[in-house]
């Protein structure tokens, strides 16, 4: 029987446990319903903005905030070419240059893009208040080129309607500590405890508390990248 949904259940994934837990796990097929009904499976780039949140997952369909989904690689990258990111009212158009993704031990896992939805069509095309951020696991499989590579089969999106907050990508409640329970197949297999305003932490067994924070130079300078984010090959 299907268990019922939890009244208040509320998703707060941080950018490390997206791609380093969920995304990850739907990259190696160890994901489930469990967690597709979280984060189900679609093309985003094939439906209207707007009618995104009723598609999201069912346990996170109530949420008026943000709505997340695993992206199948297009046919047509896969073939070597451009994806599509346009819809029948408008298209997708990248923000900016490509940032890094910790791990709570600061290493690097991913890579996030961020893209604005314009109705009309480019480059004359009207700026919406829907926003998305894409990510994309690093290719940990034996990889050890100087240069990361990216997982394309899947990439993790998070939609989202601009709200004018500083705390867009933190929406958990200020000053309140809560437990999120990271989901795969039918068993919780991973406990992450935050307290909101500080820095996150992870619980370990003995009651020790590993501190999840990353340097923010790290992540908000890239003075000195460690590559050309070109050479990512991320269309």
């Amino acid at each position: 029987m299907e268990e019922d949904l939890t009244t208040g259940f509320r998703f707060y994934p941080t950018e490390d446990e997206l791609v380093e837990f969920y995304l990850r796990n739907q990259l190696e097929g160890r994901s489930g319903d469990s967690m597709h009904r979280v984060i189900p499976v679609l093309d985003v780039f094939e439906v209207e903005p707007s009618h995104l949140p009723d598609l999201a997952g069912e346990r996170c369909r109530g949420d008026a905030e943000q709505w997340f989904f695993f992206v199948p690689r297009q046919e047509r990258e896969a073939r070597g070419g451009r994806p599509s990111r346009t819809t029948g009212s408008g298209y997708w158009k990248a923000t900016g240059s490509p940032g890094p993704v910790f791990s709570k031990d600061n290493r690097m896992i991913g890579v996030k893009k961020t893209m604005v939805f314009y109705t009309g069509r480019a480059p004359t095309g009207g700026k919406t208040k829907w926003k998305m951020n894409e990510y994309k696991a690093l290719d940990d499989r034996g990889n050890v080129s100087a240069i990361p590579k990216l997982r394309h089969e899947f990439s993790l999106c998070r939609v989202y309607v601009t709200s004018g907050s500083s705390r867009a990508f933190d929406r958990r409640p200020v000053g309140v500590r809560q437990t999120g329970t990271m989901l795969t197949n039918d068993v919780a297999v991973a406990e992450t405890s935050f307290t909101v305003g500080t820095s996150p932490e992870i619980s370990m067994s003995g009651g020790e508390h590993v501190d999840l924070s990353v340097d923010t130079e790290m992540v908000d300078g890239l003075t000195e990248p460690i590559w050309e984010w070109e050479q990512l090959n991320w269309p």
